[in-house]
């Protein structure tokens, strides 16, 4: 049991030390993780990221304590979420007592904007690998459901914005999303 708690703790201090962009660019290394340790299918991952999605907290916070629990029972939980918590914790004590003397500094400020479109890259590709492999079932038959519903609620997203300027709230999304998944999968 020692082992998996060490896997546990070395896999996602992996995770908290390298992923830059907050949650969603965490979810591939959380992948690569749970994948190299064989603790669970991309299937169960896809639908732990949505059941961390829909539940109060982060996502890397809420996966990470999910995993150990699995792995790991109530310790396992805890190890796991510390792990992943820590090195942010670090990495902003450090950062608040730095940018106070670089904040106008335009390599710091170059950095930062190299950062974002980078990470909105690997957000849009995890999205778009969750959505094809759900879609390209091992063995069964294509199902395109997965599609509609990432289009339907791309189109929930953009077409608010380009008629009245405006954003569709994050809880109108969600609801819309469990709505459309209802309504599609009952189908």
């Amino acid at each position: 049991m020692i082992t998996v708690y060490l896997e546990l703790l070395a896999g996602f201090l992996r995770v908290g030390c390298f992923s830059f962009g907050g949650a969603y660019g965490a979810i591939p290394l959380i992948r690569d993780v749970v994948r190299s340790y064989g603790w669970m299918s991309d299937a169960m991952l896809t639908y732990m990221v949505a059941v961390s999605e829909s539940t109060p907290g982060p996502i890397m916070v809420n996966l990470a304590t999910y995993v150990g629990s699995q792995q790991g029972g109530l310790l396992g939980a805890v190890i796991a979420t510390t792990a992943v918590v820590l090195p942010s914790f670090f990495v902003i004590l450090l950062l608040t007592i730095a940018l106070k003397s670089l904040d106008g500094n335009r390599y710091v400020q170059a950095l930062m904007n190299g950062i974002k479109p980078g990470m909105a890259g690997v957000i849009l590709a995890t999205g778009a690998y969750m959505a094809v492999s759900d879609c390209l079932p091992a063995g069964g038959e294509a199902d395109p459901r997965p599609l509609i519903l990432t289009g339907i609620l791309a189109a929930a997203m953009v077409i608010p914005r380009l008629a009245a300027g405006r954003k569709l709230p994050p809880v109108a999304l969600i609801a819309l999303s469990a709505l459309c998944g209802a309504v599609v999968y009952s189908i």
